[in-house]
């Protein structure tokens, strides 16, 4: 297969998750403050939304732990939507007490509250006589019944890991499926018609994104969940022993963000098996995302070529080993099944020569974050002057990242002192927008800088810290937040560097 041209248009974008939209209702969604964003990223010529991934999440609320690799989150329903098609009532959705703090996710509270309410829509809802539904139903069936089915049973059996099921149902005997689907019947079609409004709501939200020339980045693990419909329905295609128990699992060994490495815990695939099916899961997987997005970045892109394989019963990645992905043949899989969306890896890690090779037999796009390189020495491969190709993303950093202003801080001065020098300012405070400037300025074809780099937030606005399980993924942003940005300074910019899209350009900078 010849190499697929995959060079991003040169850009410039913002990471922000839809978790971290303001909102009323304790979490962002895909409603009026979405689309709010949106006309914030056409003021300042972006070209790009980079977004996390927007599946179902399980225990520890990380959106690369999801109860599947298709279905849409529950939580980014927009209620007020449902309200104006008159399937909520207003007095239904702002008698809850959403919020602890404003700038913080209270997930117990959203997943208490939210369902009760959506059930309300549905009992409400129409949906099941309309054209729409049969065909969202039809053009998902490779998930969506399967999706529906665990869901009920898993709330059935009060949301446990499904490892805590019934053993008839938990293997998937006939009897126990034919049982539970006619047992269960309504809430399946709950589950359904939660995914429904899910993509109804996303597709508009993405119509409204494209039209002004923005294009957004969609984030997908490259492990799925242990406790998910995926890893239930298709059992086969990972590593479980004969009780469908994990035998060994994924992560890193010890590297720059963990010095005993990182347990994910998710199951790894039976290559083999994958490759016997012709990767017809990923198949599926892949077509799903280049639906919802319009450039996809997949994380641990690493992994597809070698990929660390931990015992399950070590409780940390400190004892593993490297074995071969399938590399090539996965990804003409995936180039087969996206047609023109764009692929961006993840190449952060232990990046060897054959990934190299790989992601130059493709055409991706790596990542380089600037964080990476802020300390020097001046050959580090993350300075803007060493970036060897235009075919990069360039990040001030991720969401497994310190923040820039966090990071700045927790330095000392004389850890400084090339970051001063490099970016030619005098003080701590001074070097964020140096830092973005000087990323806008490189040959990276796109830039992508997290909302909270451009609001200057310090630590307590982190996404996440590796190897944590509590406490993560919970920054949001305040409304009130988009008066504290310098909307001018991001066009400028955009319009200096060749960021913008055509018509901005052509317009030239304000006076």
């Amino acid at each position: 297969m010849t190499k697929k041209k995959q060079e991003l248009s040169r850009g410039a974008g913002v990471l922000m998750p839809i978790s971290a939209l303001p909102s009323p209702y304790g979490i962002g969604t895909l409603g009026r403050e979405s689309y709010r964003f949106a006309d914030f990223l056409e003021e300042i010529d972006g070209t790009y939304w980079q977004i996390l991934p927007v599946g179902p999440t399980s225990f520890g609320d990380s959106p690369y732990q999801c109860y599947s690799a298709f279905a849409g989150n529950p939580y980014f329903i927009d209620l007020d939507i449902l309200v104006e098609e008159g399937l909520l009532k207003k007095e239904e959705i702002t008698g809850h007490p959403w919020l602890k703090e404003e700038d913080t996710i209270a997930y117990e509270r959203i997943n208490w509250y939210r369902f009760p309410i959506l059930e309300k829509a549905f009992q409400r809802s129409s949906h099941r006589t309309t054209k729409e539904f049969e065909e969202f139903c039809q053009s998902n069936a490779y998930w969506l019944e399967d999706y529906a089915l665990y869901m009920a049973v898993k709330n059935y059996y009060y949301n446990r890991h499904w490892h805590q099921w019934d053993e008839d149902i938990r293997l998937r005997r006939k009897e126990a499926i034919d049982t539970y689907t006619a047992k269960l019947a309504e809430k399946i079609e709950l589950w359904k018609f939660i995914q429904y409004k899910f993509y109804e709501q996303w597709n508009q939200l993405k119509s409204y994104v494209n039209k002004k020339g923005i294009k957004i980045i969609g984030d997908i693990p490259l492990y799925i969940a242990e406790d998910s419909s995926d890893v239930w329905v298709h059992s086969d295609l990972f590593e479980l022993d004969e009780r469908k128990n994990p035998t060994h699992v994924a992560g890193v060994p010890p590297d720059l963000f963990s010095e005993s490495g990182q347990r994910w815990g998710n199951p790894l695939y039976r290559w083999d098996a994958m490759e016997q099916t012709d990767f017809t899961w990923w198949r599926e997987r892949m077509k799903a995302s280049a639906k919802l997005y319009d450039v996809i970045r997949i994380d641990h892109f690493i992994g597809i070529v070698n990929y660390y394989s931990i015992p399950v019963e070590c409780p940390t990645a400190s004892v593993g080993r490297w074995r071969k992905g399938p590399g090539k043949k996965l990804t003409d899989a995936i180039a087969e099944s996206v047609g023109d969306t764009k692929i961006i890896a993840e190449d952060l890690g232990s990046v060897t020569p054959k990934v190299r090779k790989l992601m130059e037999q493709m055409g991706y796009p790596g990542m380089k974050v600037l964080e990476f390189g802020l300390e020097g020495p001046e050959d580090n491969e993350y300075l803007p002057h060493n970036f060897k190709d235009t075919n990069v993303v360039a990040y001030t950093g991720t969401h497994d990242n310190e923040t820039l202003v966090g990071f700045l801080r927790s330095r000392l001065e004389t850890n400084l002192e090339f970051a001063y020098r490099y970016f030619h300012v005098k003080s701590r405070e001074e070097l964020p927008y140096a830092i973005i400037r000087a990323l806008y300025a490189s040959i990276a074809d796109v830039v992508i800088v997290p909302m909270q780099d451009l609001l200057e937030l310090d630590n307590r606005a982190r996404m996440n810290y590796p190897s944590t399980i509590s406490g993560n993924w919970k920054w949001r942003m305040k409304k009130s937040q988009y008066a504290e940005l310098n909307i001018d300074r991001l066009k400028e910019f955009a319009f200096l560097y060749a960021r913008a899209t055509e018509a901005a350009h052509g317009q030239g900078m304000k006076a």
